[in-house]
């Protein structure tokens, strides 16, 4: 407590000192000068003096600081109400100065956070805009030109409809990766755990992308022959969601005659880690961390002609953070790029064998 004192008061005392010290000194030598010199005199005078020089300054600069200080603070709403108490406030200029900057440093934080999001807003809304509008415009141009008469020819008009049809099934799609991912980051979308075997899993989704691979002439593997299946416990259609996403998105994105390589690896006692490592283009280090953002294409023409939503990598990204696991990038240039999330294993029960008897 002295020591908060003696802090707090410091410019006051430290100023009635100097007043005391001047006036004493010319009082002693009027005093002397005179003949009528009395120490007892100008000790008593030199304390009067410094309570009275210290009253006065303390008094009258706590009201300049609270009126003129608090002023500024309401102005520019710098402290929270609470921050100015109903108690003394002192004169301690340096702790009135580190208040005033530290909370000047988190405005500014929070300023600079204000501004990437409302960067992000104003990219996610014209991401969305374009991403609705390419669609509609396709079926309101389809539909209105089998209006205009395309519908009398058979012909047309069954290819009209069902290119509107793909249009329509494209919004559809937005919407639907869309409401996943609004329920993902809500915590609406519960999860189903359970134990299953995600070599397995892996190897289903191989199976559904055989004809997208084929295309391309992309193969799909292990990075070995896994004898033993490998249980983890987690939501198993979400998750082959995630493995879905990740594998499509390599094969978009992939070369020709490329490869896609999936591993699952244990990480520490309780935990696995799967790996999609391809050979494609790879990623430039600049798109990485914007990489799960809704919509963010990091080919902003060429992407959009393979499809998708755009919502994949976000889907991915907000299922495994459900999960409370995490997922990683990793990338280069004219390498390839591997995406890997982290899972929890499941509890694999070890049945007893039953005990051989003999006949002996």
């Amino acid at each position: 407590m002295a020591t908060k004192l003696k802090r707090s008061y410091r410019f006051a005392l430290r100023s009635s000192f100097y007043i005391t010290l001047v006036f004493t000194s010319v009082l002693a030598v009027i005093l002397f000068a005179s003949g009528q010199f009395d120490a007892l005199s100008v000790v008593l005078a030199a304390a009067v003096l410094f309570i009275i020089a210290f009253t006065v300054l303390q008094v009258r600069i706590e009201h300049f600081i609270y009126r003129r200080i608090k002023q500024i603070y309401d102005d520019v709403a710098l402290l929270e109400s609470s921050s100015l108490v109903s108690g003394p406030i002192t004169t301690d200029m340096k702790t009135l100065t580190e208040e005033i900057e530290k909370f000047a440093k988190d405005k500014k934080v929070e300023i600079d956070t204000l501004k990437i999001r409302e960067e992000y807003r104003k990219d996610f809304l014209g991401n969305v805009s374009h991403e609705l509008k390419t669609p509609l415009f396709t079926v309101q141009g389809y539909i209105e030109t089998l209006l205009d008469g395309a519908m009398n020819d058979k012909s047309v008009r069954k290819k009209y409809l069902q290119r509107a049809g793909k249009g329509v099934e494209r919004l559809i799609y937005i919407v639907k990766d869309l409401d996943l991912i609004t329920k993902l980051e809500v915590g609406e979308l519960n999860l189903r755990k359970e134990k299953f075997d995600i070599i397995e899993l892996i190897q289903s989704v191989f199976d559904l992308l055989e004809m997208k691979t084929e295309k391309k002439n992309i193969v799909l593997t292990f990075d070995m022959e896994y004898g033993e299946p490998i249980y983890v416990f987690a939501d198993k259609e979400k998750i082959q969601q995630v493995v879905t996403n990740l594998l499509v998105n390599s094969i978009k994105y992939g070369h020709s005659d490329g490869t896609t390589e999936v591993s699952v690896e244990n990480l520490i006692k309780n935990k696995v880690i799967v790996r999609v490592t391809d050979n494609g283009e790879g990623i430039p280090k600049q798109h990485i961390p914007r990489l799960f953002e809704r919509f963010y294409r990091v080919d902003k023409s060429g992407s959009r002609s393979e499809g998708g939503s755009g919502l994949g990598l976000s889907i991915v990204k907000h299922i495994i953070e459900a999960h409370k696991e995490k997922i990683y990038v990793e990338s280069e240039i004219g390498v390839g790029s591997e995406f890997s999330f982290t899972l929890e294993k499941a509890v694999v029960e070890v049945d007893e064998e039953e005990p051989i008897l003999s006949d002996e």
